[in-house]
């Protein structure tokens, strides 16, 4: 006899930044709490060196700000597909495989939602862009990483169909509805025919009439404004006396690239920029640099440019007063300079919206709604591109982080 876990359905949403489960049972879907209360959970594991021990989500994030001695680890879906997935790192004396770090979160939060043996995860339209090889590996790499945590059947649905699902749920009267999921790693895209009728089918594939993706999301805004804002500071861009050369610039990219973080913390690279700064025309800056880098803190800088960016979509300017510079120092951010640093990446995303448009064969009087998911979604500057783009029609926010999950769990119901 199956027991009562498994007798209701479960989605998986395993973000970039954000993790969250959602189960439909009596009474319909709803997203369950992972940690303190909340219903989402960073995508972080602390391995904190004091005690031996593993902490998970915001209780990471919380022991790396109290500075103990440790390693932390985010954005961990962004392995998934490269050349790191395979690769080894040392966690204290340990070496361990990336691949085994993924695991080992998956696996916690199996235990903190229900411990079932199916389960239907959330993918992005793209795990990587322009190599189907590369993304079918990706998503095989997830299904293996799960399997190892202890879950026997893995299905998978596309992130942006799964917040049309529940997007749905909403709706009175049939609609033709773009779903726009701006995650932390990705931006989804799908035209979906929604109505109340049309949710009670077993069979959906009909009523989706496009879906793309491509690879940027939240990360890649933080790390564009890291580089275009506070990497300057630290000497990116900077000139050597000698040599007429800048210093090397993948100290600052992966900086700014929360899973590239723990690279800078090897031994070599210190004295890698020991004797670079000899060279350098701003030896200050360096200095600033190899502050951060001497004293680990690297993802408390990134974390920072986070926040800003986050409050940038409801303030026009803020600061930031980082362990980077002099006690008093800050750094003056805004709006403006924020959408000109990442104005690239949305010009992208802009273009993969009219393509998805015309994929569908539709003009853009034809669709009524958009709805908004996705932890990046509140950007202001995405909604000027939408109001552009699709003039007449009305947003609609979801949940930011629970949409994707809630629809993965209405999927789960369908096919379990």
């Amino acid at each position: 006899m199956k027991s009562a876990a498994n007798r209701v359905a479960f989605g998986f949403d395993f973000g970039t930044s954000n993790t969250t489960v959602a189960r439909y049972g009596e009474g319909g879907a709803r997203l369950l709490e992972l940690q303190a209360g909340r219903t989402s959970m960073p995508t972080a594991i602390f391995f904190n060196f004091e005690d031996g021990r593993a902490y998970f989500g915001r209780e990471a994030i919380e022991r790396y700000l109290l500075r103990d001695e440790g390693r932390l680890m985010r954005s961990l879906k962004s392995i998934l597909g490269s050349s790191l997935y395979d690769e080894m790192t040392y966690i204290r004396s340990r070496r361990v495989s990336f691949s085994e770090i993924l695991t080992f979160f998956i696996a916690h939060v199996r235990e903190l939602s229900a411990p079932v043996d199916r389960i239907v995860m959330g993918r992005p339209v793209h795990f990587v862009d322009d190599d189907p090889v590369a993304d079918a590996r990706a998503q095989e790499q997830l299904r293996q990483a799960a399997i190892d945590a202890g879950y026997q059947h893995v299905e998978f649905q596309f992130e942006p169909i799964a917040a049309a699902l529940d997007y749905e749920q909403s709706v009175t009267a049939e609609e033709l509805a773009l779903v726009i999921d701006i995650g932390g790693g990705t931006s989804d895209f799908s035209i979906v025919r929604v109505s109340p009728e049309r949710a009670a089918r077993p069979d959906r594939q009909s009523d989706i009439l496009a879906f793309s993706g491509v690879h940027i999301g939240g990360t890649d805004f933080d790390r564009l404004l890291s580089l275009a804002t506070l990497m300057p500071h630290l000497g990116f861009g900077s000139r050597l006396k000698t040599k007429n050369m800048n210093p090397p610039s993948w100290y600052y990219h992966d900086l700014s690239t929360w899973q590239r973080i723990n690279m800078l913390y090897e031994p070599k690279v210190m004295t890698e920029i020991v004797g670079i700064r000899r060279e350098s025309e701003v030896p200050d800056k360096l200095d600033r640099l190899m502050r951060v880098i001497e004293l680990r803190k690297g993802h408390e800088l990134l974390a920072q440019v986070e926040d800003a960016k986050i409050e940038l979509s409801s303030a026009t300017e803020t600061k930031i007063a980082s362990v980077a510079f002099e006690r008093g120092q800050r750094l003056r951010l805004t709006r403006g300079r924020f959408e000109r640093a990442v104005a690239d990446a949305m010009g992208r995303i802009e273009q993969k919206i009219r393509d998805t448009v015309a994929m569908a064969g539709l003009k853009p009087r034809d669709l009524s709604t958009v709805f908004l998911t996705g932890g990046s979604s509140s950007i202001p500057m995405l909604h000027t591109i939408i109001g552009r783009v699709l003039p007449g029609s009305r947003l609609v926010a979801g949940d930011a982080f629970g949409s994707v999950a809630t629809g993965l769990a209405i999927d789960a119901r369908r096919r379990f």
